[in-house]
């Protein structure tokens, strides 16, 4: 498949996401990636019983998981390919659209800030509370806002640029194996005694995929807020400053710029099952966080993304 149709696959996968999102009637790959990983840990639980071991056989999970899906992926667009070229091309607009969640993140954040613009905190909290793990039954306004815009913020790595990117690279097969390897940090990367040794593969190959996409995110995150009028000198001070205090490597990158912009402080006490997290403190409070800066974080979000594909294309074109 040529380069141009590379670029055009890429294009057309962004703005089907943008358009219709994930349809609730179409099974989405991750949910079948969450039944095999489930699947797997029964297995290797089941004929690895010391603990110790457990570190060596985590490494399976990336490798079967993220190197089954591409390879899957790959025999998928091949059959496709020798029923149709066409047929190959929209299968692979469509795995890629369900590797990317803009449409997605941005109608999440949107949801939570009406609720909180129309007064209605309790239906405000139970949204917010599915995208994130704290505890949201006693937050205020506030603390419910500064969820959402964490939330955002942060998932422009991984909901975004990171598919993007890989897309860019490696079409379906990679931005479907990078889904793979996200998938699995989300279920089974967690620092508890259950996934320590297990999940620690995982986790650390999340990381390594994520290191780039996560400062070229920032890097555009800064661009985009210079477009919006936002505070974009402050964001550029505070990603150097603070990103490194996120206890992830990569999350607090754009989380930290969206701060800046917004001249705003993120961050702060969580409740996890009424256990306190403290989470180091992002940006400054220049002002109080309200409602509508979540509006302002999805545009934030939604243009950076458009700024990332636009480079993503264009390198597409001058270097294939």
């Amino acid at each position: 498949m040529s380069r141009m149709s590379a670029w055009m696959i890429l294009l057309a996968a962004y703005l089907t996401d943008r358009m219709i999102g994930d349809p609730r009637a179409i099974p989405h790959p991750v949910v079948w990636m969450g039944k095999v990983i489930v699947w797997l840990e029964h297995g290797i639980r089941r004929h690895v019983r010391r603990e110790s071991r457990l570190k060596w056989a985590g490494m399976l999970l990336p490798l079967l998981l993220a190197g089954g899906s591409y390879g899957i992926v790959e025999l998928l667009l091949a059959l496709a390919e020798m029923i149709h070229p066409w047929l190959a091309r929209a299968l692979e607009v469509g795995l890629i659209a369900s590797t990317i969640a803009v449409k997605g993140l941005a109608e999440a954040g949107i949801g939570i800030y009406q609720r909180l613009a129309d007064s209605r905190l309790p239906e405000a909290r139970k949204a917010l509370s599915m995208v994130v793990g704290r505890d949201t039954e006693q937050l205020d306004e506030r603390e419910v806002a500064r969820g959402a815009i964490e939330t955002v913020a942060e998932n422009i790595v991984d909901a975004i640029v990171s598919p993007l990117f890989y897309a860019a690279i490696g079409g379906a097969p990679l931005a479907m194996a990078y889904r793979a390897v996200n998938t699995l940090d989300s279920m089974v990367g967690y620092k508890n005694e259950r996934y320590r040794n297990l999940g620690w593969a995982s986790a650390r190959l999340d990381d390594a995929a994520n290191y780039l996409p996560a400062r070229l995110a920032a890097m555009f995150l800064v661009a985009a807020s210079w477009t919006m009028g936002l505070n974009w000198r402050h964001a550029w001070t505070i990603i150097r400053r603070d990103a490194r205090l996120h206890p992830s490597p990569n999350s607090g990158w754009t989380e930290a710029g969206t701060a800046g912009a917004l001249s705003i402080q993120l961050g702060g006490t969580n409740y996890y099952q009424g256990i306190p997290s403290l989470r180091a403190k992002l940006g400054e409070p220049l002002r109080q966080i309200d409602a509508h800066d979540i509006q302002v974080t999805v545009d934030l979000m939604k243009r950076t993304s458009w700024m990332f594909l636009a480079v993503c294309l264009i390198g597409m074109t001058a270097f294939g």
